[in-house]
C-alpha cells in the first residue's frame, strides 16, 4: 500500500518523437530536463502528468497527423481528468515551429507550443502553464507559445547529457542555408550554426564516462560544421581527428551529409581513422541535372558521383545510403530514367525514397506540372524495387564475413544479442549478454533485407 501511495504522487512525462534522429536527441535531451524537474518518463499516455509531441514536418500531411494524435490524446486527458488527474499537452518541434497559434486554435486543449531552438525553456513553460491554470486563464492567450530563434545559446542551458546505452546522438550542428525548393527545414530550424568543439568534446567525454562507445554527430548539414576554437574554425573532418583521441569512442558515425559541403579534409577522415564508419548516408534526391536544378541543389549528378568515387578511393569497404524524391513537379520519365541510372551506378547499401508532397511556405508549393499520382506510384514502385535489390545484394555479400559488431541489446530470443556491423546493419547472433557495450567479431551466416545473422568467433 505504501509503494501504491508512493508510486501514486510521482510526476510522469510520456514524449513521443517522430520522424529525424534529430528529434530523437531532442526528445533525449527534453526528458533530461523533465527529470531534472523531478519527472520519471514513462511509455503510457494514461499514466502521464504531461503529454509531448515532438513533431517533424519532413513528410506529407504531417501537420493532420499530429491534430489527429492529439484527438487521441484528448480522450486520455478527459479520462484522466474524470479520475482527479490533471493531464498537461505541449506540442514542440518543427510542426509546432511552422503552425504556431494554429495548434491552439484546432486543439484547445494545448498548453504549450514550442519550437525545436527553445525547448531549454522547458522549465519557464511549465511554470507558466501551472500559473495560467491557478489564475483560471481560459480562451486567447490561455496556452504558452514560445516559437522564436533566440539569442541565447540553447545547449548552454540543458543539462549534461545522460546516456541511454551504448550508442549516442551528439547534436553539432543545427539549421540549414541551403534553401532547396521542397523543403521546409529553413524555416522551421533556422539559419546554419555549429556548437564549439570543446562543447562536442565535452559532451562526448560525458557520455563515454557513461560507457558509451559509439556517437553519431547530427545536424541537418552535419559536414557545414564549422566549430570555432580559439585557434580559429575546425571543420567536420579535423572534430573527427579530434574525436578519434578520446579513449574509449570506438566508433564514429555523422548525418545528414550534403554534397555541396564534402571537402577533403573528411575524405581524409574517412582514409586515416579506424574509428569512423565506413558508412555515409549522402543524399542526392535525383539523378537528373535538370531535376537538381529545379530543386536548387546546386551540385550535378556528375559532381555527385565525383565524390562518391573519391570517399571509394580513400575508402575501398565504403558503402553509402541516400534519398530520393519521385514525381517533384515538372519531372520527366527521362528525368525518372536518369534516377534509375545514378541508382545503378552507386550502388547503394540502403536507400530512402518517397513520393514528392508540397510543404506549405517552400518554392516548390507554388509550382504547376504537378504529376498525376498514378505516374508518382509506379516511378516510386520502380525506384523502390531497385533500391530494395541492391539493399538485399549488399546484404548477401556480407555472408561468409568476419565483421567487428557493437554488441547493443539483448535479442528477441533467450541468450540472443543485437549488434550493429559498420554498415549499421542489424546484426543477429547468440553470445554472452554480459559484452553488450564491447566489440566483438562476428561471422556472418545469413542475411535478409533487414538484417544479417551470425556467430560469434573472437
Amino acid at each position: 500500500m505504501t509503494q501504491t501511495v508512493q508510486d501514486s504522487a510521482k510526476k510522469r512525462v510520456m514524449i513521443k518523437t517522430f520522424g529525424c534522429q534529430m528529434n530523437a536527441y531532442d526528445s533525449q535531451r527534453m526528458t533530461e530536463i523533465f527529470e531534472s524537474l523531478g519527472y520519471e518518463s514513462t511509455a503510457e499516455m494514461g499514466q502521464a502528468d504531461v503529454i509531448l509531441l515532438n513533431t517533424c514536418h519532413i513528410r506529407e500531411k504531417a501537420a493532420e497527423k499530429v491534430y489527429s494524435e492529439l484527438g487521441r490524446i484528448k480522450l486520455i486527458q478527459d479520462a484522466r481528468r474524470a479520475s482527479g488527474r490533471d493531464t498537461i499537452i505541449g506540442v514542440a518541434g518543427c510542426v509546432a515551429q511552422a503552425e504556431g497559434g494554429e495548434i491552439f486554435k484546432r486543439a484547445k486543449m494545448v498548453d504549450m507550443v514550442f519550437g525545436p531552438q527553445t525547448y531549454h525553456r522547458l522549465p519557464q513553460f511549465l511554470a507558466e502553464v501551472k500559473r495560467r491554470r491557478e489564475a483560471d486563464i481560459t480562451g486567447p492567450g490561455r496556452g504558452v507559445l514560445d516559437v522564436d530563434f533566440p539569442e541565447e545559446y540553447k545547449f548552454d542551458n540543458l543539462p549534461k547529457a545522460q546516456a541511454a546505452g551504448v550508442s549516442a546522438f551528439v547534436s553539432i550542428q543545427e539549421g540549414c542555408d541551403k534553401f532547396c525548393h521542397f523543403c521546409v527545414v529553413p524555416y522551421t530550424r533556422g539559419a546554419e550554426y555549429s556548437r564549439t568543439v570543446a562543447e562536442v568534446l565535452d559532451e562526448t567525454k560525458t557520455l563515454l564516462d557513461q560507457g558509451v562507445k559509439e556517437i553519431t554527430l547530427l545536424g541537418q548539414n552535419v559536414n557545414a560544421y564549422h566549430g570555432a576554437t580559439k585557434d580559429g574554425e575546425w571543420s567536420l573532418g579535423r572534430l573527427c581527428y579530434a574525436l578519434a583521441e578520446l579513449e574509449g569512442l570506438e566508433r564514429i558515425r555523422y548525418t545528414t551529409s550534403h554534397p555541396r559541403d564534402v571537402d577533403q579534409d573528411l575524405i581524409n577522415a574517412h582514409r586515416d581513422l579506424p574509428q569512423l564508419m565506413p558508412y555515409l548516408h549522402l543524399p542526392i534526391q535525383s539523378g537528373s541535372d535538370r531535376m537538381l536544378k529545379a530543386m536548387n541543389r546546386r551540385h550535378t549528378a556528375a559532381e555527385y558521383m565525383v565524390l562518391i568515387e573519391a570517399f571509394r578511393k580513400a575508402r575501398p569497404d565504403m558503402a553509402f545510403s541516400s534519398d530520393f524524391i519521385v514525381g517533384y513537379p515538372g519531372e520527366t520519365d527521362e528525368d525518372h530514367q536518369a534516377s534509375l541510372q545514378l541508382i545503378r551506378d552507386v550502388h547503394y547499401a540502403q536507400a530512402y525514397s518517397f513520393k514528392y508532397s508540397p510543404r506549405p511556405g517552400t518554392p516548390a508549393a507554388n509550382l504547376e506540372c504537378k504529376l498525376p499520382e498514378e505516374v508518382k506510384d509506379q516511378r516510386l514502385y520502380e525506384i523502390q524495387a531497385l533500391l530494395k535489390e541492391q539493399q538485399i545484394a549488399f546484404n548477401e555479400s556480407c555472408v561468409g564475413k568476419t565483421m567487428p559488431v557493437l554488441f547493443e541489446k539483448p535479442g528477441r530470443h533467450q541468450g540472443q544479442v543485437v549488434g550493429r556491423s559498420p554498415y549499421l546493419q542489424a546484426v543477429h547472433f547468440f553470445g554472452d549478454l554480459e559484452q553488450i557495450g564491447q566489440i566483438h567479431d562476428v561471422k556472418i551466416q545469413g542475411a535478409t533485407g533487414n538484417s544479417l545473422g551470425g556467430e560469434v568467433v573472437g
